[in-house]
């Protein structure tokens, strides 16, 4: 077991994967996210990395006191083996690993894992109880089976793009949604694949694209396209099929409304607006013809609300019921009352320093928390091939 596992055990702690023994030959943000979180939740993961570069994810940046905050994110509670497995000692220390593992993952680009003998059937025939995961851009077959995928290569492909931006021009999402849809399935299918070896004794092999989740994730658009007559439009900040919902400009700034059903929407014309008989115009009366008729909704609120502080629009918004929120950036997020109310932050160890970062959100009850490492390029290499001896 590894490290931070041990000490989980030393002070009594039982965690969900403790025995789990993982090993990753992962780079980037899908794979490191998948075995992050089941490092968070107790199993070992030995991270085997390349001589000299290490994870290129080490390089991204040097945002956090030098050290790149995807790679920071990313890969606590791992621990770094430097393998080159272009040698055969290390190809064969590698075996050994997986020998000994329970769950292998890996993102390796396309072609990678048959010249390192390591394709999903050959992993198969040779340790039948490990639960494997290749996680792709594109998936193992297909005519797009040879290309590499990366975030903004799937953003694109998948036709998020289309559904997001304002309607002059499309955009990305400011975050890797592909890589992180893909993590979080990969996670699910492990977790899976675990207790699923627990009922038959036999491993399985996933196969985790990140085309195949960003397709499930825009299920929505996808029907509005084939049933619905055509694609959602574009609307930036609003929302192409709920009215009023998105960010409505007050005296003094602006207040994000999200109004999903006719008792929300009464209570804003009746309290919040002041004007009641809103509520049963013909041309608002329903969700479907307030998006028929936004631009003259949408200037009624405005017209309304543009008179109001943004206080007092709020406290009615309360005192309604009616949801809404904040536009916050990403500072307002680090002192967010919410967070600090609710001890969210705390700060994990890495070789320049602590650093202060949010709590793994799986919350459930009674799951001991402990903040676990980032590790040195590396560290580890030395205690986990002893292990193997």
């Amino acid at each position: 077991m590894g490290d931070a596992a041990a000490g989980r055990r030393e002070q009594g702690e039982v965690m969900p994967l403790a025995g789990v023994r993982v090993v990753a030959l992962e780079q980037a943000v899908a794979a490191p996210l998948a075995t992050r979180h089941l490092a968070d939740l107790g199993a070992d993961v030995v991270k085997v990395e390349r001589p000299g570069e290490g994870d290129f994810a080490r390089h991204y940046d040097g945002m956090v006191m030098g050290q790149s905050a995807y790679f920071v994110w990313l890969n606590r509670g791992k621990r770094s083996v430097v393998l080159d497995l272009a040698e055969s000692a290390d190809h064969a220390a590698l075996d050994a690993l997986l020998d000994r593992a329970d769950v292998f993952v890996h993102n390796l680009g396309p072609g990678a894992s048959e010249r390192l003998a390591l394709h999903r059937s050959q992993v198969e025939r040779r340790w039948p109880r490990l639960i494997s995961c290749a996680i792709s851009g594109y998936g193992p077959d297909g005519p797009y089976a040879s290309r590499k995928g990366f975030d903004l290569l799937l953003q694109g492909e998948s036709g998020l793009m289309s559904v997001t931006g304002t309607p002059e021009a499309p955009a990305k999402v400011g975050i890797s949604i592909a890589d992180i849809a893909a993590g979080m399935y990969a996670l699910t299918s492990i977790l899976a694949a675990l207790r699923l070896r627990d009922l038959t004794g036999k491993g399985s092999a996933i196969e985790t694209s990140l085309l195949d989740c960003l397709a499930e994730w825009l299920t929505v658009p996808a029907y509005q396209a084939r049933y619905g007559g055509g694609p959602p439009p574009r609307c930036g900040m609003r929302h192409a099929a709920i009215v009023p919902y998105g960010p409505y400009r007050t005296a003094d700034g602006q207040v994000n409304l999200a109004v999903q059903n006719a008792g929300q929407w009464r209570r804003l014309c009746e309290q919040v607006l002041g004007r009641p008989e809103l509520a049963d115009e013909p041309d608002f009366v329903t969700n479907t013809a307030r998006v028929a008729n936004r631009e003259h909704l949408e200037r009624e609120i405005e017209d309304i609300l543009g008179s109001l502080s943004r206080a007092d629009v709020e406290r009615r918004l309360e005192a309604a019921d009616v949801p809404f929120g904040s536009i916050n950036d990403v500072a307002a997020l680090l002192g967010h009352p919410q967070l600090l109310e609710r001890d969210r932050w705390w700060e994990v160890p890495t070789p320049a320093g602590p650093v202060r970062t949010i709590r793994p959100p799986f919350n459930i009850a009674g799951l001991p928390e402990r903040p676990l490492s980032v590790p040195e390029l590396g560290a580890h290499t030395e205690a986990v091939l002893d292990e193997l001896l």
